[in-house]
């Protein structure tokens, strides 16, 4: 990547998930000083919206302000408004202290530090979800290697978060044991060949199956390797409608479900997830046209696009900042140059 981008990179935004994930929503209240809204109103409301009970195994990922409410009128940027009392809820997310101080000596073993630590689930949804799909309402299934991510927003803000033990691997590992043929050659089958409804399966249609050991490969065919996949990524998505009602917010996706994730991919997924959801589903691909776009335009490149966007979105805000900065003292600056010359 550095030589590719020609420039020596220190600092990385890292993504972070496992089941070890928790994400609950919290409020907080503060009377508002001087009953006009600023800036340190916001910072005190959300730090009275973090005093929540942690684990000391447990650290803090994010908080993620939902919506602010001035004397019970809900407002998406309160700053400069009048009121008495202001309020906030917000979305915390919290994770084993262990695995995150794992990833931190992982990467700065790397030569690398760590700028911030970012949640998948919320990475991907930055990178295929529109604007309007996370205000009419959507759930996010990102389905991994070891684990599946869900998000959940509706209102513009996120909801819900829930990691699901159970994704691709799963899948590779019921095709190994299921046709006896190596776990690598299962996950090539799988990405190659596999479809996720087996009545979307050609019973005509053949693949070979490497053997194990000494054994020589077979032919099989591609409706028996369905029949193997399904029943798994039913499991799967029977989670994941599980978390979105258990949630509450079941009703009012509008949007339906977006999938992401190297699975997303497999032939049949939509068809089978609308089965399962009862709602519209698409796979979702990060919106982005610059150079490599074939390659990046990719379901299992959403989590990767979510943190390089997180990254420009913060170099954007420091650059907004520095600017506002600027400007500030140049008035400053304006004004004691015509103090001095008129007095």
């Amino acid at each position: 990547a550095e030589l590719m981008a020609d420039c020596k990179i220190t600092h990385v935004i890292t993504g972070i998930t496992g089941s070890h994930i928790r994400g609950q929503n919290s409020h907080g209240m503060v009377a508002i000083k001087d009953r006009e809204v600023t800036q340190a109103d916001v910072t005190r409301v959300i730090e009275t919206a973090k005093a929540v009970n942690i684990p000391a195994d447990q650290r803090l990922l994010l908080v993620e302000p939902q919506e602010f409410i001035i004397d019970g009128q809900e407002v998406k940027e309160p700053v400069g408004m009048s009121g008495v009392r202001l309020e906030v809820n917000v979305h915390i997310v919290t994770g084993a202290q262990t695995a995150a101080e794992n990833v931190l000596k992982c990467v700065r073993r790397c030569g690398l530090e760590v700028e911030q630590l970012v949640l998948h689930p919320l990475a991907s949804s930055h990178a295929v979800l529109t604007e309007d799909e996370k205000e009419l309402g959507v759930a996010v299934v990102d389905i991994g290697a070891g684990v599946t991510d869900i998000a959940i927003y509706t209102g513009g803000a996120i909801r819900h978060t829930a990691i699901i033990p159970v994704a691709g691997e799963l899948v590779t590992s019921d095709i190994a044991m299921a046709l006896r043929t190596p776990t690598r050659d299962a996950e090539d089958i799988k990405i190659e060949h596999g479809i996720a409804k087996q009545v979307l399966a050609n019973p005509e249609e053949t693949l070979e199956v490497p053997g194990l050991g000494d054994r020589g490969p077979r032919m099989l065919s591609r409706q028996v390797l369905a029949s193997v996949i399904e029943p798994r990524t039913e499991e799967i998505f029977a989670l994941a409608q599980q978390v979105i009602r258990e949630s509450r917010f079941e009703d009012v996706l509008s949007s339906g479900v977006v999938l992401c994730g190297g699975s997303a991919q497999m032939p049949g997924m939509v068809e089978l997830a609308e089965d399962i959801f009862l709602k519209p589903v698409r796979v979702g691909t990060p919106s982005y046209s610059g150079p490599l776009a074939d390659m990046v335009r990719n379901p299992r490149m959403a989590t990767v696009m979510g943190l390089l966007g997180e990254a420009q979105h913060q170099r954007q805000r420091g650059a907004r900042i520095a600017q506002k900065s600027s400007s500030v003292k140049g008035s400053l600056s304006r004004f004691k140059e015509w103090f001095a010359g008129n007095f």
